[in-house]
């Protein structure tokens, strides 16, 4: 990705163990495919640095102009999925995503409709005696004793 014309991706490290299993996958990505040169190569401003981690699982660093970095865990993953990793960590900015907003929206206004209540008569959409739902809820449920008048 880039920020006004400056990618913001400056070095790519590649950690692997040269004999574990779960680094089997990549090192031959490493070493029978040419996507990682045609990757280089399409984006020469990217430092691709390969290095063995002999008794760790492998993973894929990115270090960005921000100072900040992301690694991603390549553990027993397929060659197209490290090549996703690749284009993804070439894909984002570095920085720390950020949660836009509070929990809830509210207005200073006040409502047109008004404030809601259990009590409120719905034009008797609740049908029975009442006329309303909430007084026909809390005639059964005996709470209170209520008439409607009018």
């Amino acid at each position: 990705m880039a920020t006004r014309g400056t990618p913001q991706l400056r070095k790519l490290y590649i950690r692997y163990c040269e004999h574990g299993g779960s680094s089997s996958p990549i090192r031959s990505y490493l070493s029978s495919s040419p996507h990682l040169l045609d990757f280089a190569t399409s984006h020469p401003h990217i430092t691709i640095i390969v290095k063995p981690r002999n008794g760790h699982h492998p993973y894929i660093e990115g270090n960005y102009v921000t100072g900040t970095s992301k690694q991603i865990c390549v553990k027993n993953v397929e060659q197209k999925r490290i090549k996703e990793v690749l284009e993804m960590l070439r894909n984002t900015s570095g920085r720390k995503i950020v949660r836009l907003g509070g929990l809830a929206v509210r207005g200073d206004g006040v409502s047109v409709q008004g404030v809601w209540t259990p009590m409120l008569d719905l034009n008797g959409i609740g049908g029975g005696e009442g006329g309303s739902v909430a007084n026909n809820v809390e005639k059964e449920k005996g709470y209170f004793d209520m008439t409607v008048v009018g």
